[in-house]
Formats: structure tokens, C-alpha cells, sequence
């Protein structure tokens, strides 16, 4: 039984992340402005999203919702401004320096337990986030000479927060917090209409916003938040990695995007730093995973 869910949670997964590749690739792809795409991709993905859980749920989805409480409410919170920090990350600078930063997400999470909530930092946690760091440096070192800068702050930002979303995550594991990133995609809409109006879009504009908000955001989200229930997390940290190769493989192919050598080099130390990490958790703390 045991086995038959962790492969279901693998398949999930694994499922989950080759979804979400292209969405660097789409966001690449918009021609309006980043508040109009804000706008438009948080409104679709959060009525696709409660629209899907009003069918599965119907009356229990209210209780759910209610259920995880505060942790449901910090971790919509959360997940609204670090799409606000991403989606501008990406326009501000390349989608591989985006994705690299982002691939700290789970060692931002060790930081912020250990500061918010005590959860101890093993050393050799504490010496990947060291050579982490080292690497995301030299892509700060790089953007100063490219004018890259702001972006990779925003990125190192919805870093940041996304972590603290893991945190808040764990806390709330008896909970089904997929809810809370419905209300989450629907939080960053005023945070969107802050940056201004929507402007009119094209058709094409129309049609990726419709692909990204009704098929790629809101499917992985949920298949990445019901897979994690059936495999420990550093497991989960090493699939998600999958996107830090193929978002940037996508907007090269498809946009003609290509990132740096520093850019490459930061990415191997970052991911070969992240996947021994996560094999040593594996190995030396695998953790419980709930039941369906």
C-alpha cells in the first residue's frame, strides 16, 4: 500500500512539474503589459480553480476552506505576492536567472523555520545554503554588468516568500490547502489593479492567458499540492528541480532566450548543490507522508 502511494505521488508529481515548464515560456511569449497579465492570469487560474473544487467538494468546500484557518489564509497571502515578484521577475530579467533563483526555494524554508518556528538546520543544510548562496552571488555579480538586477531581486523576493509558503505548508499538513491557493491566485488581483488598469489585449494574448489560467497554473498547482501529501519533501524539492532544466530549454527553443555562461555555471553548482542535498534528506531524514 505504502509503495502504491509513493508511486502515485511520483507519477502526480512528476506530472505536475512537466505542466507548469512552459509557463516561463508563455509569460515570455505575452505581449501586454505585466499588470494586464497579472490580472488576467490570477483571475482565470482562481475561478478554474474554485470552479474545479466546487464540483469536487460542492458543500464541503466552504469547510475546507475555513478549516486550515490562518495557515490557509498566511499561505494565499504568500502565494499572491510571490506571483507578483515572479511574473515581474521574468520580464525584468532572463527566465533561466529566474528559475535558477527560484531552485533556493527549499533552502529559503530551512532559513525562515529556523528564524520563525526553531526548526533546527542540520550542517549539511546549513553548507548547501552556504554554496547556494555562492551561486546565486555570481548571478548577481553578472547582472550588474547586464542591468539585470531588479529582476533578480524580485526573484530572490518570490524566493523568499515561496519558502515561507513551504513553511506555512508544513504547519498546516493535516489540512487540504488547496484551497488556499485558489484564493491566493484571486489575492493578487488587487495587487494587479494597483500597477494599473487592465489595458485591451489581443487574441493571442487572449489565448495563451487562457492556457496558462485554465490549464497550465491551476492543474500543477493542484497535482504539485496532492503529490507532495504522498512523498517526503526533499523528494518533492528534487522533481521540482525538473523545471530550473526544462523552463529555460523551453523559452530558448521556443523564444530564442539563451542564458549566459555565468548564468550556466551558477545553475550547475545551484542543482548539483540542491540534488546531493536532497538525497542526503532522503537517505538520513526521510520524512512521514500522509495518507490519502
Amino acid at each position: 500500500m505504502v509503495e502504491n502511494l509513493h508511486r502515485r505521488g511520483l507519477l502526480i508529481t512528476i506530472g505536475a512539474v512537466l505542466l507548469l515548464s512552459p509557463d516561463s515560456m508563455l509569460v515570455k511569449l505575452l505581449s501586454c503589459d505585466v499588470w494586464t497579465m497579472l490580472f488576467w492570469r490570477s483571475l482565470i487560474t482562481g475561478i478554474i480553480l474554485l470552479a474545479g473544487l466546487a464540483l469536487l467538494y460542492r458543500r464541503r468546500l466552504i469547510t475546507l476552506s475555513l478549516e486550515s484557518g490562518r495557515y490557509g489564509l498566511m499561505s494565499a497571502m504568500i502565494a499572491a505576492a510571490g506571483s507578483l515578484l515572479f511574473v515581474n521577475a521574468l520580464m525584468r530579467t532572463t527566465a533561466a536567472n529566474t528559475l535558477v533563483i527560484l531552485a533556493a526555494t527549499p533552502l529559503f524554508a530551512a532559513l525562515i523555520g529556523y528564524i520563525f518556528i526553531r526548526e533546527r538546520i542540520s550542517r549539511a543544510t546549513l553548507a548547501a545554503i552556504f554554496t547556494v548562496f555562492c551561486g546565486i552571488f555570481l548571478i548577481f555579480t553578472r547582472s550588474l554588468e547586464l542591468g539585470d538586477m531588479v529582476g533578480n531581486l524580485l526573484a530572490l523576493g518570490a524566493a523568499s516568500l515561496w519558502g515561507g509558503n513551504l513553511v506555512v505548508l508544513r504547519q498546516a499538513r493535516a489540512h487540504n490547502m488547496i484551497p488556499a491557493v485558489a484564493f491566493g491566485s484571486l489575492l493578487a488581483i488587487p495587487f494587479a489593479l494597483a500597477g494599473g488598469w487592465p489595458e485591451a489585449i489581443s487574441a493571442r494574448d487572449a489565448a495563451l492567458l487562457l492556457l496558462q489560467g485554465s490549464l497550465v497554473l491551476p492543474l500543477s498547482f493542484a497535482l504539485i499540492t496532492r503529490g507532495s501529501r504522498y512523498l517526503p519533501a526533499a523528494e518533492v524539492s528534487l522533481i521540482l528541480l525538473l523545471e530550473t532544466l526544462l523552463g529555460p530549454l523551453w523559452v530558448w527553443l521556443v523564444v530564442g532566450e539563451s542564458p549566459d555562461l555565468s548564468t550556466l555555471l551558477a545553475g550547475l553548482l545551484i542543482l548539483a548543490t540542491l540534488v546531493v542535498h536532497s538525497l542526503w534528506q532522503l537517505k538520513n531524514n526521510p520524512a512521514e507522508t500522509l495518507s490519502p
